[in-house]
């Protein structure tokens, strides 16, 4: 079990980058998956994608109410046949007490694999079809941040500062100089 991987926070690089397909499905992909799974419940989340815990590989976890039987695990995932918008409050556990409206179409089917290659389709509407989008854009390099307006973005200045400066903290530029 890969016990070493925890929930990576914004302005980390690798969840700006667009994540590559699985090929393998291994013995270590489930425990990926389950080990994503045990962070996301902890953090009291509903998704999480494999960006989110420093491997950019096309794989999420869900559970939107936190009970058992509504685990999913998709691998591959792919979005489409979009239906109608609506705007809804959303937060990202990479991007600990921000929260921020955002639109999100209202209905859609995925293709994805599971975690043995096996094909399947799903349709959802409302809440999970808005988390599918939210894990999806992760899987693409995209955060919240960049669905939010102008009025938003402001608001959230003073978290994003406060990460960013807790990242350079953690993680000093060994070109520039201390005084």
């Amino acid at each position: 079990m890969p016990d070493d991987i925890a929930i990576i926070r914004y302005p980390d690089p690798r969840l700006r980058k667009m994540s590559e397909p699985v090929t393998h499905f291994t013995p270590e992909l489930r425990a990926l998956a389950l080990r994503m799974l045990e962070l996301m419940k902890e953090a009291r989340g509903v998704g999480l994608a494999a960006p989110q815990v420093g491997r950019n590989i096309r794989l999420f976890v869900i559970s939107p109410t936190g009970e058992e039987q509504d685990i999913r695990i998709y691998v591959n995932p792919l979005l489409s046949d979009a239906q109608d918008e609506d705007e809804g409050e959303e937060g990202c556990l990479s991007l600990p007490n921000l929260t921020t409206k955002v639109w999100r179409s209202k209905r859609l089917r995925m293709n994805a694999q599971d975690l043995d290659g096996n094909p399947f389709e799903e349709t959802a509407e409302g809440y999970i079809a808005r988390i599918w989008q939210h894990e999806t854009d992760h899987l693409n390099g995209t955060l919240i941040i960049d669905r939010m307006g102008p009025v938003a973005k402001l608001a959230a200045r003073r978290i994003l500062k406060e990460l960013q400066q807790k990242w350079d903290d953690e993680h000093p530029d060994p070109r520039k100089k201390k005084r």
